[in-house]
């Protein structure tokens, strides 16, 4: 039910990138790229099997598709859900960047299995309007946000195909219910994003998670024997991570703070595990695929390793690395993670990057999936998460409040005193002007 449901999504007509007409050369476009993903996901991916899709009748179904498309969004849409059909969490449809930056001014999270605003920008149309961290999201645009179907909803608004504004039923804290109509905000520029850049790909993603909000690594101390790191992405150069880990090198408590982090690259991961151990190797996971990989490994910092209380921060936003490094630290018993069950989104893929046109080039590409990502205990992280140790989920009076029950208990964990609202002014949001 839910698959058919985004499908109408993925294909509903929508304002297109240039304009609701299909002329025959965007036709042609369209299937081009269809073409040029089947074969990379027939070379790529990692089942041989495709997830028992039959490559020939599914795309050929797709290309039958784009001949009745009515708008060059329709055929976006077609070309993404032919990729959304693995049902895997990294295999994607990457559309043509926009010129046009979409910004709706406020954002939506998953807690628990509620759809609640957690943040609202200042001086936005969002907040003219009415909305307020806290409320919950019943309906957005005739659908019900569920945690099964959010991760699709996210792509289809943020990367496929962003509204000119959507129509919400919210809940407030005290249960009163209303509809209200947001508008975007857009801003034409004059630099189209290519998403098929692998740097400005990750960018992207983190958009996904933070749409309007800076993304840096901060920190902060907690008297002489306390750190908090709160990082929102595995996308930091060995010597950045080495720079990072030495402020916390002889503290006596340590927390990560990875909620909304939705991972990153592969060698941040590994490094940043080895500053937790002190003397053997650690296995990440393994990597499966069509051909023989290394295991994911942490090697081992010796004498520069963090050796005290480790306490990690996780939540329905931690994909990926993020989730890989939760997990980790919970099998071999170096840290707690307490939070939200995970996203479950954890496999290894690659971004391939193409382009099409004379004249006028379009850039796209697809993410594929080349490995599946199998824990050292043998357990699969992808579409299950990372259970924490201590489940802990907001409530939307704490987020009406600005409370962070979460950051606190783990201050708690690792012997200092701090509120639930204390907690929630460690990290203010900071919003992009």
């Amino acid at each position: 039910m839910c698959r058919i449901r985004l499908a109408a999504l993925l294909l509903m007509g929508t304002t297109s990138l240039v304009g609701q007409g299909l002329q025959d050369r965007d036709r042609a476009l369209g299937r081009g790229m269809l073409q040029q993903i089947r074969k990379d996901i027939q070379k790529e991916y990692y089942d041989p099997s495709f997830g028992e899709i039959d490559l020939d009748t599914h795309f050929a179904q797709a290309n039958e598709k784009l001949l009745q498309a009515a708008s060059v969004g329709q055929m976006l849409g077609i070309i993404a859900q032919a990729l959304v059909d693995f049902n895997d969490s990294h295999t994607r449809f990457i559309p043509p960047g926009r010129v046009a930056r979409t910004e709706y001014g406020w954002q939506m999270q998953m807690i628990g299995d509620e759809c609640l605003i957690t943040a609202v920008k200042p001086k936005s149309e969002a907040e003219a309007r009415g909305l307020k961290p806290g409320d919950r999201i019943a309906v957005l645009d005739g659908y019900q946000p569920t945690r099964e179907s959010f991760k699709m909803i996210r792509y289809f608004y943020y990367a496929l195909r962003p509204q000119p504004g959507m129509r919400l039923t919210t809940v407030s804290p005290s249960g009163q219910s209303r509809q209200v109509d947001v508008p975007a905000k857009i801003t034409e520029g004059f630099r189209v994003r290519d998403l098929t850049d692998e740097f400005e790909f990750w960018e992207y993603i983190r958009d996904l998670q933070n749409e309007g909000r800076k993304n840096r690594h901060t920190y902060l101390s907690l008297g002489e024997d306390g750190f908090i790191w709160k990082m929102p992405a595995f996308d930091l150069a060995d010597r950045q991570v080495e720079s990072m880990m030495g402020r916390a090198k002889n503290r006596e408590g340590f927390i990560l703070d990875l909620r909304g982090n939705s991972g990153g690259y592969v060698k941040t991961l590994e490094t940043l595990g080895g500053y937790f151990f002190t003397e053997q190797p650690v296995k990440i996971a393994d990597l499966t695929g069509r051909k023989k990989m290394k295991p994911l490994m942490a090697k081992p910092k010796g004498g520069r390793a963090f050796t005290g209380k480790v306490v990690v921060l996780v939540d329905s936003e931690t994909g990926s690395s993020a989730e890989l490094f939760a997990r980790v630290m919970q099998i071999e018993e170096r840290g707690m993670v307490i939070g939200d069950k995970t996203s479950g989104a954890v496999m290894q893929s690659r971004v391939h990057r193409h382009s099409s046109g004379v004249g006028r080039v379009v850039m796209y590409g697809a993410n594929i999936t080349n490995a599946d990502v199998i824990m050292s205990d043998g357990g699969r992280l992808e579409r299950a998460g990372v259970i924490p140790d201590e489940l802990l989920i907001p409530s939307q009076e704490d987020l009406a409040a600005g409370r962070d029950p979460v950051l606190a208990r783990a201050v708690n964990l690792i012997g200092y005193e701090l509120s639930p609202e204390q907690a929630g002014e460690f990290f203010p949001i900071e919003w992009e002007d």
